[in-house]
């Protein structure tokens, strides 16, 4: 099984680890520095830019078939976008949950909060029934 990996940042170790057990992935594809450079930078003005998401669509199309998973998180716009062009094409989306711990200390009059996030598992995006 495969999983494409459409997000702003690197994977945590133990984000592979349940990947590969929990799973069953045994090829992780993370999106090339172009395309992750477009994901990570959409701009939050005008009108959403399909175009340039189209270029992610056309990735996800020649890199995984039918019931392999793809790892989208990102914009909120454009993770619908490509969850629904995954769900309409057989490709399985999927996201990570987090904790998130806050730390919250004063030093020397100033307060210093910290969030720490900590992979919990993986989800699959459904569609309203």
């Amino acid at each position: 099984m495969k999983m494409l990996v459409i997000l702003s940042h690197e994977l945590l170790e133990e984000q592979i680890k349940e990947a590969n057990e929990k799973l069953d992935v045994d090829l992780i594809v993370e999106i090339p520095s172009e395309l992750k450079k477009i994901w990570g930078n959409i701009s939050p003005e005008g009108p959403f830019p399909v175009d340039l998401v189209e270029k992610i669509i056309k990735w996800i199309n020649e890199n995984a078939k039918e019931e392999d998973y793809v790892l989208v998180q990102g914009d909120f716009g454009a993770t619908y976008y490509v969850v629904d062009y995954c769900i309409k094409s057989g490709r399985v989306p999927i996201y990570a949950t987090t904790n998130r711990e806050v730390e919250e200390r004063i030093e020397n009059g100033v307060t210093r909060i910290e969030r720490v996030f900590k992979h919990v598992n993986f989800r699959k995006y459904l569609p309203h029934k």
